[in-house]
This record gives structure tokens, C-alpha cells and sequence, in this order.
């Protein structure tokens, strides 16, 4: 699909961040500060004096939640993004022996702070590729200066639809997660299988990726025989969701399609109990990046959830590479140690793939990486095998046929086939 088809117009991307424009002076003066200059990781060949520039290290930036609420998916991508590096880096590195090096910043769940951070991490820290993190917003926001700079953006997190299937000309977003409309029409049909819903209810974040959900699911709903019996909206500091949930009841809801970070997702939960209706819950990935078990209590593991791949089951021997690398640097000794495993896998094929486009590039030019993306070789990975996993209409390299359904079983997440 081209960008011509995309709901979400350039100049709708650029509106949605004008009001923050004010804030991004500030922003970017704090970027700057010595707690975000702190933030490198990744095995690296020391800068000295007179060096070379092609020996120099390769720089590669993170924006993502890395305090607050969300913070686990932020750690998580860092943890995908280490194990990676640290296997291209002893493999001697990419452009005949250049290392590798992951420059982090923090948005802190904020666009503001997104588009700021952003924009040091390319004009200051010099980074060749961007990778985003967890919130659609965030990422949302940061396209117009990806797309001004000519940087390209991986994302591993944030699945808004708009995020790759938007409006610029050559289209510098890339990604290794989810797609909002993909991930609505496998809920709904997911809801349409196992509990033979004829109408489900909507109960949405109010902010952009909730929009983008609310798109896909009004999309796929008619095509499985599905009424959307309502939509209700929250914010993320609403701390009642009781009058939203009681009008989803009452028009005859027989699941409710969630999304919602994990924090205000428990609030649905809380509420949920307050008024003592027992539903299905079938919710977005955004659960899995933060405290939601803790959050949420007890009936945490009601709800069932979409991820791109699980530890648990079966390895592939890349899949057994990864669990001994992440053992022996994080101190892993099983699956369930591994929290929000999405963060973790999508990362660490992305990172892969962007190596692919380096060497296939020759170079870290923005234009030439761009292009490079939609010419990789095969690469078997993490997830499944990557065969031109990017064209010219298509900047996701993942299907719904890459989804799977999970839970929460205390602090962890196993697949849904394994609910005891």
C-alpha cells in the first residue's frame, strides 16, 4: 500500500506536532544534559586522536521510554539492540571491521521530547538509523525531522499505521513490529474464532494510536461479521472508567477490544471488577511494556494479548543464540526471566536487518540506507526469515501471519495455549 492510500496526510503529521513546537527548545537544551550523554551501550572501537573517520564506530540512536510507566519496553528494546550489536561487533563488525555503537535518549512517553532527542541524536551524536520505542505518538512525531534530515527510522515497538504508510516522498520509516490495521483484523478475528462474538466493544487510549486502532478495527469488523456494539475513549490519567465500560455493557458487548499502554490499561481492569462484569479481554501489545500484572492485580491474566514471538516454545538456532547471549549478558537463565519479549526479538532483527542495509549501502549515508532497505539480502532471524522484507509499498516486515496470543501468568508472559 502506497502513501497515497494513507488516512494520516503530511500535513496532518505536521499539525499533530506544531503545538509543540514551543517546547522543543526546551527540550533539546535538556537533551544535552550529562544524564543523556551517559547513555551509550554496545561494545565499541575506542574514538583517539587522529583516527580515520571510516574506522570510527557507527552510531546508532534509540528514542524510547527509558523512565517512567513504560520504561520495561524501553530496557527490553535495549536489551534486543545489546545482544545484536555485541554479535555483529565480535563477528568483526560491519564495513570491513567498523563497530557498532547504540546512543540512547530518553522521550519520556513524550513528543516533545521525541522530536528533541531525535534531532540531537542525527545533527550532534551523528547517528545513522533511529530506532523508536513504544509510544505510536512519540514515533508519530518524530517523522518530519526523520524525513528532514534523511535519517532513516526502524521501529520496534509503536504499531500506528500512519508510522510507514504515510505521505513523504522517498518514505524513510521502516519497521520490525506490528501494524495497527494488521494487528485489528487478527484481535477481531482472533475475538470471531474463539468466542464466537457477534459485537465487541471498542475501549480505547484518546490519543493517535488509538485513532489509528479505531480505523483498523471499524475496517475489519463488517468483513468477519462483527457489529461494534461502541467505542469508548479514555486519557491515560483516568483513574474511572466505569461509565465508558457500563454503556459498553449495556449496548451488549460480548468482548472488549483494548488498547492502551499498560498503566491506564490497568485502569480499565480496576474498573472492569468495580462493576462486576466478566468479559473477554482481547487487547493490543501495549500491556506487555510496563507494570501491568502489578498494576492490574490479580486479574491481569484475564487478558489475552498479541505479541510477535515467544521464547517458550521451541528454538530456532538463532532463536538459542539469543537465550544463551541474553543468559550470559543479563543473567537469564529461562524464558520467563524474559519480560516483554516482543521488545526484545523485534529489536534484535532490525538491528540485524539495518547491518544488512549498511553493508548493502556501502556507506551510512541517509540516502543510500534508505534505498539499501529495499534491496537487503535474505536473512534468517529471530522471528522468521526475512525475504525482501521492504518494498516500495510496503515498509512493515511483518504480517499478521507473524502474530501470536499470549498472557500474563504473574510476571510473566507465556503463550496462550499453556493457560493451566
Amino acid at each position: 500500500m502506497t502513501g497515497k492510500n494513507n488516512n494520516l496526510r503530511r500535513r496532518d503529521l505536521l499539525k499533530r506536532v506544531s503545538y509543540f513546537t514551543a517546547g522543543i527548545a526546551i527540550s533539546q537544551l535538556a537533551s544535552c544534559g550529562s544524564r543523556n550523554r551517559a547513555s551509550e551501550v554496545g561494545t565499541s572501537t575506542p574514538n583517539t586522536e587522529g583516527q580515520k573517520n571510516d574506522r570510527e564506530p557507527i552510531k546508532l540512536g534509540l528514542v524510547a521510554a527509558l523512565t517512567g510507566e513504560s520504561a520495561l519496553s524501553g530496557e527490553a528494546i535495549t536489551r534486543g539492540l545489546t545482544v545484536a550489536i555485541d554479535t555483529i561487533n565480535e563477528a568483526g563488525g560491519v564495513l570491513g571491521g567498523r563497530q557498532l555503537k547504540l546512543v540512547r535518549r530518553d522521550d519520556e512517553s513524550t513528543p516533545a521530547k521525541g522530536i528533541a532527542v531525535t534531532r540531537e541524536l542525527i545533527e550532534q551524536e551523528k547517528v545513522a538509523v533511529v530506532f523508536g520505542g513504544l509510544d505510536s505518538p512519540v514515533s508519530l512525531a518524530m517523522l518530519p525531522v526523520i524525513h528532514e534530515l534523511k535519517t532513516p527510522y526502524m521501529g520496534v515497538w509503536a504499531a500506528a499505521t500512519g508510522i510507514t504508510r504515510n505521505d513523504f516522498e522517498p518514505n524513510y520509516a521502516f519497521r520490525v513490529s506490528a501494524n495497527d490495521n494488521l494487528v485489528d483484523k487478527f484481535l477481531l478475528g482472533y475475538a470471531k474464532e474463539k468466542y464466537k462474538v457477534s459485537k465487541v466493544g471498542l475501549i480505547l487510549i484518546n490519543n493517535p494510536w488509538g485513532e489509528s486502532n479505531q480505523k483498523g478495527f471499524e475496517e475489519w469488523a463488517p468483513k468477519y461479521n462483527i457489529e461494534i456494539a461502541g467505542i469508548e475513549k479514555f486519557n491515560e490519567k483516568d483513574n474511572d472508567l466505569t461509565a465508558q465500560l457500563t454503556r459498553l455493557k449495556n449496548a451488549g458487548a460480548e468482548a472488549l477490544m483494548l488498547v492502551a499502554n499498560a498503566a491506564p490499561a490497568a485502569q480499565v481492569m480496576r474498573s472492569l471488577t468495580r462493576i462486576n462484569w466478566d468479559v473477554p479481554i482481547v487487547s493490543h501489545w501495549g500491556i506487555s511494556g510496563g507494570r501491568f500484572p502489578e498494576l492490574a492485580g490479580n486479574i491481569a491474566s484475564r487478558v489475552e494479548f498479541m505479541q510477535t514471538y515467544s521464547f517458550f516454545n521451541a528454538q530456532s538456532d538463532t532463536g538459542q543464540k539469543v537465550l544463551n547471549k541474553l543468559n550470559q549478558k543479563f543473567q537469564l537463565k529461562e524464558p520467563s526471566q524474559i519480560l516483554a519479549p516482543v521488545g526484545i526479538a523485534n529489536a534484535y532483527d532490525a538491528l540485524m536487518l539495518v547491518a544488512k542495509a549498511i553493508e548493502t549501502a556501502g556507506n551510512t549515508e541517509g540516502e543510500k540506507l534508505q534505498a539499501a532497505f529495499l534491496n537487503l539480502p535474505q536473512y534468517e532471524g529471530l522471528i522468521k526469515t526475512y525475504n525482501k522484507p521492504f518494498t516500495t509499498d510496503n515498509h512493515d516486515a511483518l504480517t499478521e501471519d507473524d502474530y501470536i496470543m499470549v498472557r500474563w501468568e504473574g510476571n510473566q508472559i507465556v503463550p496462550v495455549e499453556k493457560k493451566s
